[in-house]
C-alpha cells in the first residue's frame, strides 16, 4: 500500500483523532564511534555553508546493545552551529524517518516525517543530544496511526 493510499484511508475527522492519548517512546542511542562519517567540504575550505556530513553507524538500545543502524546526512547551514539533517533508524522490524535542524550543541528537536514496516504512517518527534563519548541519545516521542483509527503503540 502507498502512503498516500494509507493516509486517505486514516484521514483525521475531529481533532481528538489528530493526536492519540498515549504516544510511545523510544529511546535509541546512536554510536557515532564506529560506522561510516564523511564530511564533504564544499565552497570555502574548512566549515563553511554547504557543507555535506554523511554517516551510516550502528544504532544502540539504551543498554548500548545493537539494534539497528542510524543513516543519513546533513548539510551545514550556519557554521559552527547548525545543520539541516534527515535520517533513517532502521530495525528489523521497520524504519523511522526524522529530518530537521539540528545544533551542535545540546538537544535538538527533530520531526519524525515516517516509517516503513511497523512503524508505517508513524509521527513525532525526536529529541536528540550529544554525549561525551560520541554517541547522540535519541528519544522518540511517537504517535501511530492504525488502519482504522489512531492506535496508542508502534511496538
Amino acid at each position: 500500500m502507498t502512503w498516500t493510499a494509507a493516509w486517505a484511508q486514516n484521514q483525521a475527522k475531529t481533532e481528538s483523532e489528530v493526536l492519540p492519548n498515549y504516544p510511545t517512546t523510544l529511546i535509541t542511542i546512536a554510536d557515532a564511534r564506529s560506522g561510516t562519517a564523511q564530511w564533504i567540504d564544499l565552497g570555502k575550505a574548512g566549515d563553511s555553508p554547504g557543507d555535506i556530513f554523511v554517516f551510516d553507524q550502528p544504532l544502540l538500545n539504551s543498554k548500548h546493545e545493537p539494534i539497528g543502524k542510524n543513516s543519513g546526512f546533513c548539510i551545514r547551514t550556519l557554521p559552527g552551529k547548525f545543520s539541516e539533517c534527515q535520517w533513517t533508524l532502521t530495525f528489523a522490524n521497520g524504519s523511522i524517518t526524522v529530518a530537521g535542524r539540528e545544533s551542535d550543541t545540546g538537544t535538538s528537536m527533530i520531526p519524525v516525517i515516517g516509517g516503513s514496516g511497523k512503524y508505517l504512517l508513524v509521527r513525532g518527534v525526536m529529541a536528540t543530544t550529544p554525549n561525551s563519548d560520541k554517541t547522540y541519545t535519541q528519544i522518540l516521542t511517537l504517535y501511530c496511526f492504525g488502519q482504522d483509527k489512531v492506535v496508542g503503540s508502534c511496538q
